[in-house]
């Protein structure tokens, strides 16, 4: 067999040589590939993870369904339009007038006909309504009036030492009778304006004396007085 040239063996080594460099470049390649797997980060990149989602039958009731009795607990309504049936309308309910002299009945109510020596008379006022209608009046403090005479001598005046007299327009209901909430009491002595703050006032003479009791409320004042006797 003829001996071959120095220029095909060095052809043969370039051959071999270039063969062994992509068998080597392929398995270099296939080993990236199996570690970093590309194709895992594409195919999630590609495709949008679920956003979690709350369930519509759990917070807005459809059509047909009541609402859950925590969520009206929380936020009471009443229906529309719809109000108690025993609540007059204002445009249905008449106006009410001032009382009139002729309806009123004024009276002077003593908590006794007597006292013993020591005792404070307790004294109020009756109210009454003798009309058809139901009509209103002042019936604030500084409308109302307590006088305690004997004979045509003024003893005292609930009005002389009043402190921060008001005013309270009241509806005084037909046919009704009302008493002062609170009598006045008159510590038996004489009263005038000048003499508030004193400690020793004249003391009303008591063994049997008679005194009379007159009122007045809102305008109105009493026709009889009451009698009363201090011991």
């Amino acid at each position: 067999m003829p001996r071959q040239s120095a220029a095909v063996y060095r052809r043969r080594r370039i051959v071999l040589l270039g063969g062994l460099i992509l068998v080597l470049a392929a398995i270099g390649i296939g080993v990236w590939l199996l570690l970093a797997q590309p194709w895992a980060s594409a195919a999630t990149e590609s495709t949008p993870k679920p956003t979690p989602t709350t369930s519509s039958t759990a917070s807005t009731p459809t059509p047909g369904t009541v609402a859950s009795p925590d969520a009206e607990a929380s936020n009471p309504q009443l229906p529309p339009d719809e109000a108690p049936e025993d609540v007059p309308d204002a445009s249905q309910t008449p106006a009410i007038v001032a009382c009139q002299a002729k309806d009123i009945e004024v009276k002077a109510v003593a908590d006794a006909e007597s006292y013993a020596d020591g005792v404070l008379p307790k004294l109020s006022i009756s109210l009454t309504n003798r009309g058809s209608s139901d009509c209103t009046l002042d019936v604030g403090s500084s409308m109302q009036s307590i006088t305690v005479s004997s004979g045509s001598d003024v003893w005292w005046r609930s009005t002389d030492c009043q402190q921060n007299p008001s005013s309270m327009i009241a509806t005084l209901t037909a046919g009704t009778t009302v008493t002062s909430k609170e009598p006045v009491t008159w510590d038996r002595t004489r009263s005038s304006v000048e003499t508030c703050e004193q400690e020793n006032r004249q003391r009303a003479p008591g063994g049997g004396a008679s005194y009379h009791v007159a009122v007045s409320i809102g305008g109105f004042a009493s026709v009889s007085t009451q009698q009363i006797l201090l011991y």
